[in-house]
């Protein structure tokens, strides 16, 4: 990076506190599930005039995965989906940052889930305009979705139902809603 560029740029920091990371996959192909993961941590190297200069990170504890059931929750946990043990955290690299309009943008990077790294696309509802917390900190937020398929990242535990189709569905909808702290400069 030149110097020019460095000066162009801005460092935010997730705020874990009040950022979420949720996902909603079909169970017995009749309603969805939804969990969530919490420690979201991370952070956006934001370019003032070049959003392709831009560039984000994040990670997840898988351990802190959350479904609303306890049980549930282990056994996702388990070697026979996560494999927390194994692969404790979900992450995310962004490639590629394309502004698509005001307020808009595709983020393209690389998401390892599982031990298995694949390319994903993002939808980026934000960033919100710069505000100032009761503490001095100036704040952005931004909400980002996107679909996998589990299997692709080596999730393939599935049990077949009686009248037809599986318990666990393919898809997974993921959608993060994900606040910044400006970094000290």
């Amino acid at each position: 990076m030149t110097s020019a560029t460095t000066a162009a740029t801005t460092t935010w920091n997730i705020d874990p506190a009040h950022s979420s990371a949720e996902f909603k996959v079909k169970h017995m192909m009749i309603s969805n599930v939804k969990g969530t993961f919490s420690g979201l941590a991370g952070v956006l190297t934001e370019h003032a005039t070049d959003s392709t200069l831009s560039y984000v990170q994040a990670a997840v504890p898988v351990a802190t995965i959350s479904t609303g059931d306890a049980q549930r929750d282990e056994h996702l946990k388990g070697a026979e989906f996560f494999d927390a043990e194994k692969y404790p955290t979900l992450s995310f690299k962004s490639t590629k940052v394309v502004r698509n309009g005001e307020g808009e943008y595709s983020v393209t990077g690389d998401l390892t889930v599982h031990g298995v790294t694949k390319p994903v696309t993002f939808a980026v509802e934000g960033p919100s305009a710069p505000g100032k917390d009761p503490w001095g900190n100036t704040r952005i937020g931004l909400s980002a979705t996107t679909k996998i398929n589990r299997k692709d990242f080596g999730l393939a535990w599935n049990a077949a139902l009686e009248t037809g189709g599986f318990l666990v569905g393919d898809e997974v909808a993921i959608t993060l809603e994900v606040q910044f702290v400006k970094a000290a400069q």
